[in-house]
């Protein structure tokens, strides 16, 4: 098998890993309808909501439409991120002021011994999901390749429509894509050329913030693809 023209530098082994996971991703987003798109497969699933409606703590976003989004905390399965952190230098009042927590919480999972318990996170929908990416992948261009000063959770207004979220969506993802397309060798390597606020991108080289967007962007995808199955083999009495 030929590799003609496959980049193997950096920045085109990452651009081909996410190029191969927008094309999954649209293939097996086509088609999605309202129903299917809000579908809530559990009790207290997490979605888009009327602002009216919204119970949880810190719901959010511009528009008639919100975002579940409960207390902050920090999951289990972050605590080796924070482990990590703190090993690198971060105080632990820059780890709480990353993960939204107080400090306490903080020296609560660094002095943490042994296996944590599983997390008891809410199942989110296909609706949730979409947004979640949406508003990520919005902020972080917003502070990486444009003006900076935008407050991340206010520049997605979600809507219960699918087509249109979708519409939206990818052309945001095209957008993004270009621009990471740019990046030069030395920007990879530059410590804070995303100050997105919501995680370590401010502390981290961008080649590390981009390889974690797409491991962002290829778990929630194939989430959204497994509710997808699950929404076409639901039982009859669920339809």
């Amino acid at each position: 098998m030929g590799h003609e023209g496959t980049r193997a530098d950096r920045l085109g082994l990452l651009l081909e890993q996410f190029d191969k996971a927008r094309e999954a991703a649209r293939v097996r987003l086509a088609g999605l309808g309202d129903e299917e798109y809000l579908w809530e497969p559990a009790p207290a699933c997490w979605s888009l909501r009327p602002r009216a409606e919204a119970t949880t703590p810190r719901a959010f976003g511009p528009g008639a439409w919100v975002m579940d989004l409960g207390a902050a905390d920090i999951p289990a399965s972050e605590y080796a991120e924070v482990a990590r952190q703190a090993a690198e230098g971060m105080t632990v009042e820059k780890i709480a002021a990353d993960w939204s927590v107080g400090v306490e919480r903080v020296r609560e999972v660094l002095a943490h011994t042994g296996e944590p318990e599983p997390d008891e996170t809410p199942v989110t929908t296909i609706a949730w999901r979409i947004a979640h990416l949406h508003f990520h992948f919005r902020g972080s261009w917003e502070w990486t390749f444009g003006e900076r000063r935008r407050e991340p959770r206010e520049l997605v207004d979600f809507t219960p429509s699918a087509a249109l979220a979708l519409e939206r969506f990818w052309d945001l993802i095209d957008r993004w894509r270009a621009s990471v397309a740019t990046v030069t060798e030395e920007q990879l390597d530059t410590v804070g050329f995303s100050q997105y606020p919501y995680g370590s991108d401010p502390d981290d080289p961008y080649v590390a913030v981009l390889a974690g967007a797409n491991l962002e962007f290829i778990h929630h995808m194939a989430e959204i693809a497994l509710l997808r199955d699950l929404w076409r083999v639901r039982p009859a009495a669920a339809r």
